[in-house]
């Protein structure tokens, strides 16, 4: 189903806004291997006393949670009543609603960028230009952890997905890591895997990469990535 004439953006806040205890307890309190192997990648990677931004934090448990301790994190969700569950289980990090693509923060203000399973709700005309300012937020060598999809869908809404309709839109894999490469990261890992999914199994590329000494302008390419082969 396309949205048409709907906002994706307010899609996925309402539809997280009434599922959130039921999100929270499917994906957070019963972690998939999946999850817990991408979080421990992260929880080695990014030093103690980092600063640390997480984009899509949902209700903090066990992302964030695991990855504030000993660091300073902050988490944005675009959905209120996540932000509400995370301030309440994760009192020492920082929370903002907010929309990730639209988002100001100052440059070079983060050791590491990580987001887990946000980045398909982003409507994918907006990713290029989110991943140039990810690279800006961070400092020379931080770490940028994600998660993509694997598929070509133009963007559409998913009706019933945990008993709401749902936004997600995602390039190919191999768009995708052309997208993190034209925004200024050196890629260190891109690997494809499998996640129990609410109806059937999803696929994931799992990115890891570095802020590259000298940045590639946000945008630059972008066009020229997403327009090519899938």
């Amino acid at each position: 189903m396309t949205t048409g004439t709907l906002d994706p953006k307010a899609i996925v806040a309402a539809g997280y806004d009434r599922i959130a205890e039921q999100y929270l307890a499917w994906s957070a309190l019963r972690p998939s291997e999946a999850r817990l192997r991408a979080l421990a990648l992260a929880d080695r990677l990014i030093p103690r006393d980092a600063d640390v931004l997480e984009l899509g934090c949902g209700a903090g448990i066990p992302m964030t949670r695991t990855l504030a301790r000993g660091r300073r994190l902050t988490g944005v969700d675009i959905s209120a009543t996540q932000i509400g569950l995370a301030r309440a289980n994760v009192r020492s990090a920082t929370f903002l609603h907010a929309d990730m693509t639209t988002l100001e923060l100052p440059a070079a203000s983060f050791d590491a960028v990580v987001a887990f399973y946000s980045l398909t709700h982003v409507p994918r005309e907006e990713l290029g230009g989110l991943l140039g300012r990810i690279r800006d937020w961070l400092r020379r060598g931080g770490v940028f952890v994600a998660s993509f999809g694997v598929e070509d869908d133009p963007g559409g809404i998913e009706a019933g997905w945990l008993g709401v309709d749902m936004y997600f839109s995602q390039f190919s894999a191999r768009v995708n890591r052309r997208l993190v490469a034209s925004a200024g990261f050196e890629i260190e890992s891109a690997e494809v895997r499998t996640e129990p999914e609410d109806r059937f199994d999803a696929r994931f590329l799992w990115v890891v990469a570095r802020a590259a000494s000298s940045a590639t302008p946000a945008g630059l390419g972008t066009s020229r990535a997403a327009g090519g082969q899938r």
